[in-house]
């Protein structure tokens, strides 16, 4: 099978994986995008709890029973942050990242190599062994000569800059040993016929959060923050179904 053959067969294969995709695609011609189910995310497919080192318990301090102080309250009365499974918390996401870089590299290298036979061998018994097109001037000291040149140059530079703000309420998923919560927060809207999607997870310290129940993204360990979308213009700024197949399987 040649290497036609074998590209063919790799799309239509691609062609055979994407098209239950497709065809719900093809169903929502017209349509604007559903929005997703609100859903309880520790009971989506593939969710696993988060597991991190925990420090030795220690014994907690012991309180009077009749205290009106709570433990843990930054104010003489509740604290209203977010602190148990199923609270709430404002998540400010701001990010700017801005990364430049540059690297050039050239290389060259030459050679020559002359093999020619003299004395004994001279140039006239020479030439009448080997043709003139073989000696070049006639000269034994010419009989072989074989010259190289090669080059290479490369440059490369990477040049990004990312702005986002905005907010997103999460939800606490757990309450991890040493009092760290685990968050979550999902946001979809639907513009027209595009729907802005945006995540945000991972790992808060209660001090952190300030008395507004709200916390920057800087301060979330092991964060995971996608900002996308699905439409109409998300469609169109990807590359078709048989590029990206080709992208990868072709060597050159």
């Amino acid at each position: 099978m040649n290497i036609a053959a074998k590209t063919l067969l790799l799309c239509l294969m691609a062609t055979g994986l994407s098209a239950c995709g497709a065809g719900e695609r093809l169903k929502n011609v017209g349509k604007a995008p559903n929005l997703s189910a609100i859903e309880n995310p520790t009971a989506q497919k593939g969710y696993r709890p988060v597991q991190m080192p925990m420090p030795t318990q220690t014994a907690k301090a012991s309180y009077s029973p009749n205290s009106l102080w709570q433990t843990g309250s930054r104010a003489f009365f509740k604290d209203q942050r977010a602190h148990q499974i199923g609270d709430l918390l404002t998540v400010e996401v701001k990010i700017t990242d801005k990364a430049k870089i540059g690297n050039s590299t050239k290389r060259s290298r030459t050679n020559a190599d002359n093999l020619g036979l003299g004395g004994s061998f001279g140039g006239h018994v020479w030439n009448k062994v080997l043709p003139s097109e073989l000696t070049g001037d006639g000269s034994a000291a010419n009989i072989a000569a074989a010259k190289s040149d090669s080059s290479s140059a490369g440059s490369g530079e990477v040049d990004r800059s990312e702005d986002i703000t905005t907010t997103v309420a999460a939800v606490v998923l757990q309450v991890l040993p040493n009092g760290n919560l685990v968050i979550e927060g999902r946001q979809e809207i639907r513009v027209n016929f595009e729907v802005r999607e945006l995540l945000v997870a991972g790992i808060v310290r209660p001090a952190d959060i300030s008395s507004g129940n709200t916390i920057t993204s800087d301060k979330i360990a092991e964060a995971r923050i996608a900002y996308g979308g699905r439409g109409h213009i998300t469609d169109v700024q990807q590359p078709r179904y048989g590029q990206q197949v080709l992208d990868v399987i072709l060597p050159f």
